[in-house]
């Protein structure tokens, strides 16, 4: 039986097309050079390397020559150029091709994996060629810059390469889907996680990241996607600054927002008053955000205002007066801490009016 991974194994008929072709001093025919290319193109699937393949062609043409008249050996070189080009445009032909075959198996396999639409058994058989040991807990970062992430994008390459020379080969899986940038990495090894937000981060020029929780399975990759895209969209509604999101931190807030009627109901009765104001209900929010978020401190809460301790103390009255709810009341607090949240949440009262 041939060895086909021999590079010697395609080569047969190699000689005869260079004597035939000397002895007139003619161009390699149509169906010689496509013979040629489909020897290419075997070799390529058998595995077998271009680099030896030339070596083999060149040494069966130095073998030719000594048996070439003088004048038919003069016409080799350019013969040979013309079978090793053919030969090679078949070899890169069938790479090509195997290629776009990897690039169609992966982008199909990531989409059954982060929506769950394949069985979970052949699912994590095809999660192994990627990489992937889906019977252990992964967790998932999903990144979303100024401009969509795009496979391939010089932006994409080079957090891949970092990731690469600082983790080597840990199971990880960075992909792109729906213009973010997705990092898939076994649920012990959060340093990788942390690694690539830093990284995507830095090379988007800004943006977000946000880090699901580790989930257990196959199921668990996709669970662990969703609470990343939750954060994600979590973020963008409620105004939150941080570049670095972490699903497990923002637990209190679907919680919260579970009943959208109820926390309307509740916006709409602890906030509703402020549109009283001068200027209505918005900066008196913004207000009470700031202050929540500075640990109640009206002095650091003015500095992110940019606004004196005076002018700080005076909003905070007014909220008192128009809501009859303290701010710095700890039995008023919760209730006007969670009201703050929802309006930003509903995105009230824009969304409301």
């Amino acid at each position: 039986m041939p060895d086909r991974t021999s590079p010697e194994h395609y080569v047969a008929g190699y000689d005869a097309i260079l004597v035939a072709a000397c002895s007139t001093g003619r161009r390699l025919k149509r169906d010689e050079l496509e013979a040629l290319r489909l020897q290419g193109e075997r070799a390529a699937e058998a595995g077998v390397g271009l680099r030896a393949l030339v070596r083999v062609h060149l040494a069966a043409a130095r073998s030719v020559r000594a048996s070439l008249a003088p004048g038919a050996a003069d016409h080799l070189l350019s013969v040979v150029e013309q079978a090793i080009d053919a030969f090679a445009e078949g070899h890169e032909r069938a790479q090509r091709l195997a290629v776009r075959q990897e690039e169609a198996a992966r982008r199909e396999f990531i989409d059954d994996l982060l929506y769950g639409r394949s069985d979970l058994g052949r699912l994590a058989g095809r999660a192994e060629r990627f990489g992937l040991l889906l019977s252990h807990a992964h967790a998932v970062a999903a990144a979303q810059g100024p401009e969509p992430f795009g496979d391939g994008s010089p932006v994409t390459r080079r957090i891949e390469s970092a990731l690469l020379a600082r983790f080597g080969d840990r199971r990880i899986l960075l992909t792109t889907k729906d213009g973010r940038l997705v990092c898939i990495a076994p649920g012990d090894q959060s340093d990788v996680l942390a690694f690539f937000a830093k990284q995507a981060y830095a090379a988007a020029e800004g943006g977000r990241v946000a880090i699901g929780r580790a989930h257990p399975g196959a199921g668990g990759v996709v669970h662990s996607y969703e609470e990343a895209l939750n954060a994600l969209d979590l973020a963008e509604r409620m105004n939150l600054e941080d570049p670095v999101l972490r699903a497990a931190d923002l637990l209190v807030y679907p919680v919260l927002t579970r009943d959208r009627q109820a926390m309307a109901d509740l916006v709409e009765s602890v906030l509703g008053p402020l549109r009283e104001a001068r200027g209505g209900p918005r900066p008196l929010i913004r207000t009470l955000a700031a202050y929540f978020d500075s640990g109640c401190v009206a002095a650091e809460a003015a500095r992110r205002l940019s606004l004196s301790v005076r002018a700080m103390t005076y909003r905070l009255d007014r909220i008192r007066r128009l809501t009859g709810a303290d701010p710095a009341d700890p039995g008023h607090r919760y209730t006007l801490q969670t009201a703050v949240i929802g309006a930003r949440f509903l995105d009230w009262p824009e969304r409301d009016s």
